[in-house]
């Protein structure tokens, strides 16, 4: 598996040096303000998106296991809504946890 992964990395890279195109100065411009950048496209973020990135995470991944427990909460019963429960008090207890350190602020 790691040699046809590897030989399939290696034909992608063939082909893009291939058919590679040289960029052209009109097309790498800036595109739809016409105004030259402030900054460098790779430039550094403030340290609290990272905390907010975080806790957008968390709450994307509560619903990645919120949507198979709605579907078999009829099945299971009271043991799952509680389940549900503890699982929720902790997410909620990382949300204080980041208000308190001042990860929600922004000023």
């Amino acid at each position: 598996m790691l040699g046809l992964a590897a030989a399939l990395v290696g034909t992608l890279y063939l082909v893009h040096l291939r058919t590679a195109v040289a960029p052209v100065l009109s097309t790498v411009a800036a595109f739809r303000s016409g105004l030259p950048p402030r900054e460098h496209a790779v430039s550094r973020f403030h340290v609290r998106w990272y905390a907010v990135s975080l806790l957008f995470l968390a709450f994307d991944v509560e619903m990645l296991f919120m949507y198979p427990w709605a579907v078999v909460v009829a099945d299971v019963g009271a043991s799952a809504v509680a389940e549900m429960f503890v699982f929720l008090s902790l997410l909620m207890a990382g949300v204080l946890y980041a208000w308190r350190e001042g990860a929600l602020r922004w000023a």
